[in-house]
């Protein structure tokens, strides 16, 4: 009995994950046409269409839908198995491209130590650092993603979470900004001027607005931008009022071009945390980067404080 091309299982969790040959053929780095082909011959071998046509899109059949999960299930099991124990984990032959997901103060602030490290112990180690268009523990769980380094929220109660450091928010403005020439900031100069604000889904009211209601006050709000990097670079060119995490400060082309300043009120604390999917706990290369990223941070956040 001759056994079925097991390499067709990595393009059949390919193409019912993206559901599309672009798609797939993106994410194992062949050509369209090549996928194209290799669809037909997983039609051959399952009986089934698997994708097909539906306007301008394509579609999973209800075998392929039904079939995706476990598909995905085993091709992760057999990627477990064949990956080298504790013992025999050699970091200088090690071959493995990991992805994580994280949002890009973080990969600004602490990748361009992380990098170095893994290639100084692992030259043959890839980093893909991929965007946070949401949060959510579904590339975790199917796979897509190695690592997500970010605040806890809405995550599986099965996911892996390890502290990597606590931060907080600081106030922005640039070099020459009035603001900073103050030794102490006090809220009715907070308030004095515009502010720019980050947020991914456009919501312009945040702890700040929260604490600054309790005092019957509020804040003149100017714009309102997807992310802290973009807050920033607002915040460096015109007069308005930034609030990001203390840790964005750690890039180096931050330096002598802003200045930050404590809050006149508390807000809450971030815990930006590391997290992982219960089957790659015991994974010795994965441990190995875990540890490397526990390591990058607390070095960076023990120098700036």
């Amino acid at each position: 009995m001759t056994d079925p091309d097991f390499n067709l299982l990595i393009a059949l969790d390919a193409l019912l994950t993206e559901a599309s040959v672009a798609g797939a053929a993106r994410r194992m780095n062949v050509s369209t046409s090549a996928m194209s082909r290799t669809l037909g011959r997983l039609r051959e071998v399952t009986g089934d269409p698997l994708l097909v046509r539906a306007g301008r899109n394509m579609v999973l059949t209800p075998f392929a839908v039904a079939s995706r999960e476990r598909a995905r299930n085993t091709v992760l099991e057999a990627r477990a198995v064949l990956q080298p124990s504790a013992e025999s984990l050699d970091l200088a032959e090690l071959e493995r491209v990991f992805v994580v997901r994280a949002n890009d103060g973080f990969i600004e602030a602490f990748g361009p130590a992380l990098i170095t490290q893994v290639a100084e112990a692992a030259p043959q180690v890839c980093l893909r650092f991929a965007a946070k268009p949401e949060k959510s523990s579904r590339s975790l769980r199917e796979g897509l993603v190695d690592l997500e380094i970010g605040v806890l929220s809405q995550m599986g109660p099965e996911i892996r979470v390890q502290a990597l450091f606590r931060d907080r928010f600081v106030g922005v403005v640039r070099h020459d900004h009035p603001l900073a020439a103050l030794a102490t900031v006090s809220v009715s100069d907070y308030i004095a001027w515009g502010h720019v604000v980050a947020s991914r889904r456009g919501q312009m009211q945040g702890p700040v607005d929260e604490a600054l209601a309790e005092r019957g006050l509020t804040r003149k709000i100017a714009s309102v931008v997807p992310g802290f990097p973009a807050a920033l670079a607002v915040a460096e060119a015109s007069s308005l009022i930034a609030l990001v995490p203390a840790s964005f400060l750690h890039r180096p082309q931050t330096s002598g071009r802003l200045h930050a300043f404590e809050l006149p009120f508390k807000t809450r604390t971030i815990t930006v945390s590391q997290m992982w999917h219960p089957r790659l706990e015991m994974d010795p290369a994965h441990r190995w980067l875990r540890k490397t990223v526990l390591a990058v941070c607390r070095e960076i956040q023990g120098e700036a404080m």
